[in-house]
């Protein structure tokens, strides 16, 4: 073996040795924790094993109706599903309320039962930094999300990762969303 083919061999060797204790940081949701809508606090990390459904929600839009087909979703999956919906004020002030009144309007009109954080941006300057994760490819690894709307909707598998992100116009019970908890 000449010394040219030997420099390459222990280059590749090397490569190879290094690649093998290079530890890769994959993007995950179970990095944060965010104020819960009851003044607690809700450790995305205790949801490692389960699916993750996060919304943005609103409680004087054309989607309101979604709380009811996300608590359905919600009931029906939660042995491997968990909802967590993100009150924001950003699209027509049509979440103008407090954190109360937001909570006793879900579980009046709607029993919402699924985790609510305190309300957030999920658009502009003040955009929370979870939706600063999920919008933007470079923090998330898998994809660009522009929120237009209420009820837009990123679903996270049980490691955390990003799986896919839902439109307002998808409901809850869609096929879109069904087939990842099959």
């Amino acid at each position: 073996m000449n010394l040219y083919n030997m420099k390459k061999l222990l280059f590749i060797l090397t490569i190879g040795i290094l690649s093998a204790f290079t530890v890769i940081s994959v993007p995950s949701i179970h990095q944060f924790k965010v104020k819960s809508i009851d003044g607690g606090t809700i450790d995305f990390s205790k949801f490692k094993g389960k699916k993750i459904l996060v919304v943005n929600v609103a409680s004087q839009c054309g989607y309101t109706r979604q709380y009811a087909g996300l608590e359905k979703l919600y009931e029906a999956h939660k042995d491997k599903l968990v909802i967590v919906g993100f009150p924001a004020n950003n699209f027509g002030s049509q979440e103008p309320g407090t954190d109360t009144e937001i909570v006793q309007f879900c579980k009046a009109r709607f029993g919402v039962t699924f985790p609510m954080a305190s309300k957030v941006s999920v658009k502009g300057d003040d955009t929370a930094p979870i939706y600063q994760w999920l919008t933007a490819k470079e923090k998330n690894g898998v994809l660009n999300a522009t929120i237009g709307w209420n009820f837009n909707k990123f679903l996270l598998d049980e490691n955390g990762q990003l799986l896919a992100y839902f439109p307002s116009k998808t409901e809850p019970d869609s096929d879109e969303i069904l087939k990842y908890l099959k």
